[in-house]
């Protein structure tokens, strides 16, 4: 995949609210997300998600480190972004062509009033509805077509399809990929729903307790990780980077970082991304992952969760 440029990144991030309990809802983060890219970000709730989301769009300032919108402060890079965030706010007592006509005067140089009006009419909805009669999947509709009506070069959705039904999300899923391959738009959505998103993603970042654990291509994630099984008293399992393992009987099974050579005994295949996320999400300690394939220690540089069946 050719790379055009970078659309978002972020060097030692941080952002602290003063009432929240633990004080820092993201901490030293650093990533690279390159344009044109469809990038998955996923994590636990609370992980700190939606602020990353909320800082890109330029929402709310960082309490330390920095983050960059394609190629400038986020506040600059306002009029080519899009966002929705994750209630969706909308004017209720606005109908649906009252809505996309603001959307027009807010962005009269990027607007795209057929393309905006082409999203809500795949939807079977009348634009003379007010937005307040409309059913949560409805109004995200209205909500994506607002923000791709705008022509943004950067989409960033939060849990966009949290409140549709498997056909719906399909369909929206549908018009982001294209979007993205027609225009060139870079997309990043938060989603809880991982195996929906291999299909349609093609660079991940992962969030844990406020911290990136894994970010780059998906592809190179994937390589780059190996899930075997292994005799459950080999020695040779702490040779290599061990994410997580769990032991049944005689057997162990792990999702590990390959350091040399595998035995020719062991059942070795890759995993599937879902796979990969939760076995990092379980046990946050392991090694974090960037992009450039380079390990960044939690606590120490092997590091493992056993569990046993």
């Amino acid at each position: 995949m050719t790379d055009t440029g970078t659309a978002l990144e972020a060097a030692a991030l941080g952002k602290r609210y003063a009432r929240r309990a633990k004080g820092w809802a993201l901490r030293e983060c650093a990533f690279r997300l390159p344009a044109g890219r469809v990038c998955a970000l996923v994590g636990p709730n609370g992980a700190g998600k939606s602020t990353l989301l909320t800082l890109a769009a330029g929402l709310l300032a960082p309490s330390e480190g920095r983050i960059t919108v394609l190629g400038t402060d986020p506040a600059s890079a306002r009029p080519r972004v899009g966002y929705v965030a994750q209630d969706k706010p909308l004017y209720p007592q606005l109908t649906i062509a009252e809505t996309l006509r603001m959307g027009a005067d807010l962005n009269p140089a990027r607007w795209d009033a057929a393309g905006a009006e082409r999203i809500v009419a795949v939807g079977d909805l009348d634009p003379r509805s007010r937005i307040r009669t409309l059913s949560g999947g409805q109004r995200t509709r209205v909500a994506l077509a607002l923000a791709l009506g705008k022509r943004p070069e950067l989409l960033l959705l939060d849990e966009p399809m949290a409140d549709l039904d498997p056909l719906a999300r399909h369909d929206l899923m549908g018009v982001l990929m294209g979007e993205a391959a027609q225009h060139g738009t870079t997309i990043m959505l938060s989603s809880h729903v991982v195996a929906e998103l291999e299909d349609s993603c093609d660079h991940l970042l992962l969030v844990g307790g406020g911290r990136v654990r894994l970010a780059g291509e998906i592809d190179d994630l994937l390589a780059a990780h190996t899930r075997v099984t292994a005799p459950a008293d080999t020695a040779e399992l702490a040779r290599h980077t061990v994410v997580e393992s769990r032991t049944a009987g005689r057997r162990v099974t792990a999702l590990i970082r390959p350091r040399g050579p595998l035995p020719e005994d062991w059942h070795a295949g890759p995993p599937s991304l879902e796979e990969l996320v939760l076995a990092h999400l379980r046990n946050p300690s392991a090694p974090a992952l960037d992009g450039s394939g380079e390990s960044h220690p939690a606590q120490e540089n092997h590091t493992t969760q056993e569990t046993r069946a």
